[in-house]
């Protein structure tokens, strides 16, 4: 299908209205709150005076902040879906993994989900497939997608799905993706993973079903709630 999604689907009712939590966002701030734990460390870091473990704290709480901002803008685009009757939720989590999903959205069709991990790549550096695998300018970024394609199986197999019912999508911020998706492949997987820039994600998306099917939506929908439960950090 044209600036589609090369999966079988089929149609949904209405979404629900969702308030992304932003665990990367809360990671942030329990960085820069540890690294000012103390009296004394509080006082030199309002002077200025925090030392290499402070900076260091707010080089990497500052990297988690750039990657929330990123999953808080594909949450707004993604709430345009649910008057198309997608399903949509943020900061999930598989029982007994430690990693967790950006977003999932069950289809209208009822019969598949999307498993989308929210990237924030250089905007200076072009997104590329170099001799298959992904790249942003010269650094290898394929490892990413070979997680959120891992991520995509666990999903299937924790709700009840076939592994080609449950699509892997990367969206991302800031690099510009060379000519706008790009279809990577994963071995030993017959699917592929779309990457996508913010401007494909919704028209991509909104073009996969080709038909409706209300109640079976909501029932997915419903077990994707049961299975997948919010986030939460581990110490």
């Amino acid at each position: 299908m044209a600036q589609g999604l090369d999966r079988r689907c089929c149609g949904c009712c209405r979404g629900w209205t969702v308030t992304a939590r932003n665990s990367a966002a809360a990671h942030a701030a329990a960085l820069r709150a540890g690294a000012r734990r103390g009296l004394w460390r509080r006082l030199l870091a309002f002077l200025g005076l925090g030392g290499a473990r402070v900076r260091r704290a707010d080089a990497a709480a500052a990297r988690w902040a750039h990657g929330a901002a990123g999953e808080e803008t594909t949450a707004r685009l993604l709430a345009q879906l649910e008057a198309a009757g997608w399903h949509v939720r943020h900061d999930l989590q598989v029982a007994g993994r430690r990693f967790n999903l950006d977003h999932v959205l069950t289809s209208p069709c009822g019969t598949a989900l999307v498993v989308l991990d929210t990237k924030a790549w250089h905007r200076g550096r072009t997104t590329t497939l170099v001799g298959g695998r992904v790249h942003c300018g010269t650094d290898d970024r394929h490892d990413q997608v070979v997680k959120v394609a891992g991520y995509a199986e666990v999903v299937a197999a924790a709700v009840g799905l076939l592994p080609d019912q449950v699509w892997p999508l990367i969206v991302v911020h800031g690099s510009p993706i060379a000519g706008g998706r790009l279809e990577a492949r994963v071995p030993g997987q017959r699917g592929v993973v779309h990457v996508l820039g913010p401007d494909w994600l919704v028209p991509t998306l909104a073009g996969a079903p080709k038909a409706r099917d209300p109640r079976r939506a909501a029932q997915l929908a419903g077990r994707v709630d049961s299975v997948l439960l919010p986030y939460t950090e581990r110490g």
